[in-house]
């Protein structure tokens, strides 16, 4: 999963630390992605004013994508690799890149919490599910769903996702971490957090994607 015993006890120590001081660092929870889940992380921009501190004019993801040239933060970097790697970019907010430790179904908030209580009742599997400032659940599944995500569909008997409001997010994209801000908009917030077994091997998307296109549609009916 990308962690040592040596780097979980250091970030044990550093959340007792924050608990005394009331928060908790930006290093902290890049080194909690990293060395607890064995997710990368890369340092992404935020929205200032409304523009991208990017620079970028006509920036297509103002305050939501990595920072150019940012280096990526390995799962499993040592602990203070990691926290001094992050206090090169402060203020930066945590992106994670899709499509290596797993993808991203994507879906309206309450679609999602709708769909999350169905198939929490029902036992299946579930990994984490984050949800954005911007009225969208995330479904963190196995690597590979979002190039699979029509072909699942059209099995299943539904033959459009946009029509579903569904969005599948694979290699390539980024989302941003709670509890970064997202795009100027507030920040992002767990609906499911990561835990040891979801993180590390998160569920197969045939296993929530029926009941999250029945969900879907019935919300949009």
């Amino acid at each position: 999963m990308g962690f040592t015993i040596g780097i979980s006890r250091g970030i044990r120590d550093i959340r007792s630390g924050s608990r005394r001081r009331g928060r908790s660092s930006d290093g902290t929870v890049v080194a909690e992605y990293t060395g607890l889940w064995g997710w990368d992380v890369v340092p992404g921009v935020r929205a200032v004013a409304g523009s991208c501190s990017c620079g970028r004019a006509g920036c297509r993801a103002p305050g939501a994508h990595p920072l150019p040239h940012a280096p990526v933060i390995r799962a499993g970097a040592p602990l203070d690799e990691v926290t001094a790697l992050w206090s090169e970019f402060p203020g930066a907010s945590v992106m994670l890149p899709v499509g290596r430790a797993f993808d991203v179904i994507e879906v309206a908030e309450p679609a999602g919490c709708h769909a999350l209580a169905r198939l929490e009742r029902m036992g299946l599997p579930v990994g984490p599910v984050a949800a954005t400032p911007d009225g969208r659940a995330q479904f963190y599944v196995a690597p590979g769903a979002a190039a699979a995500l029509p072909d699942l569909l059209y099995r299943m008997g539904w033959d459009d996702p946009d029509a579903l409001d569904l969005r599948g997010l694979g290699r390539g994209s980024h989302v941003t971490a709670p509890p970064s801000d997202r795009a100027g908009l507030g920040p992002v917030r767990w609906l499911r957090s990561p835990a040891l077994d979801s993180a590390s091997r998160p569920p197969e998307a045939r296993l929530l994607l029926g009941t999250l296109a029945y969900v879907a549609h019935r919300s949009g009916s």
